[in-house]
């Protein structure tokens, strides 16, 4: 399954945060779909937006639920300075 995740240039993120975000999302979605190889791609685009390539419909959702998730905890596994 491929990832992408695109994060709008005007959102102010720390330094690495990118790196952060793609690196905790590779885990919990390793974690979650074991039986494929997946592949996360965070970037900064012009606007927020997730594309879920290679899953069904269920599994776009439970993308979806893991990045939310992610975002939420980031004071968890975000990097500080």
């Amino acid at each position: 399954m491929r990832v992408e995740v695109t994060v709008a240039k005007t959102t102010s993120l720390p330094a690495g945060a990118i790196d952060a975000l793609s690196n905790e999302l590779i885990k919990r979605i390793d974690k979650q779909f074991p039986e494929s190889p997946n592949s996360v791609s965070v970037r900064y685009a012009g606007s927020n937006n997730l594309t879920v390539m290679g899953g069904g419909k269920e599994a776009r959702e439970r993308v979806t639920e893991i990045l939310q998730e992610t975002w939420e905890s980031a004071d968890d596994w975000s990097i500080t300075d």
